[in-house]
């Protein structure tokens, strides 16, 4: 009797120990793709003091930006993307900037409603009326599962945009996109 009971423990802890168990496991997206757009407004912005010297001063920095970003990326671990892509801003009359981006991404809780936070680095790589600028921000926010492979998302914005002869600015703004992802088992919906 006590070598029957001894057996069937020792069997029963083996088993749960060579178990796979996929419940476990946490998703990722795999391949993504994520466009969308953004407004924010300049909290540093100062209205234009009357120049009354005889040197050209740089106006200061538009109140608002607005822009759209589309960026392709990879989820190698369930917490961890990184992505890249491009980003159109409008800041004000001819500064039309266009920045190659890089975008890490760290989510939280993966899966129907991750919370996010993107951190972005761009650099300018077309010529307006400035060159040589460069962005560096946070966008936190939530996706929200739509389909199999689509999720809508939105979130604040926090960004820095270091533009020739004028002072940063600093924009505080909303963003709205959606992603589309290769893995369609990443949501609720894609379980069959």
């Amino acid at each position: 009797m006590k070598k029957t009971l001894l057996l069937f423990i020792g069997f029963l802890g083996f088993s749960k120990i060579f178990s796979q168990e996929t419940e476990t496991k946490k998703s990722k997206m795999d391949f993504y793709f994520n466009p969308s757009l953004n407004i924010g407004y300049n909290v540093g912005y100062k209205e234009p003091e009357v120049n009354n010297t005889q040197y050209i001063k740089a106006p200061p920095m538009g109140k608002v930006t607005y822009g759209i970003t589309a960026i392709g990326g990879y989820n190698f671990l369930p917490n961890f993307a990184l992505g890249t892509g491009l980003r159109y801003s409008f800041v004000e009359d001819n500064n039309h900037l266009v920045f190659w981006m890089i975008q890490p991404k760290i989510i939280f809780s993966p899966g129907d409603r991750p919370f996010y936070i993107d951190l972005n680095y761009g650099r300018q790589i077309n010529h307006s009326a400035v060159s040589d600028s460069e962005l560096w921000g946070a966008r936190l926010g939530m996706m929200v599962s739509y389909s199999k492979r689509l999720s809508q998302e939105g979130g604040i914005v926090l960004e820095g945009q270091k533009i020739k002869d004028n002072p940063n600015a600093f924009f505080i703004g909303l963003s709205y996109g959606i992603t589309i992802f290769s893995n369609k088992n990443y949501t609720g919906y894609g379980e069959d």
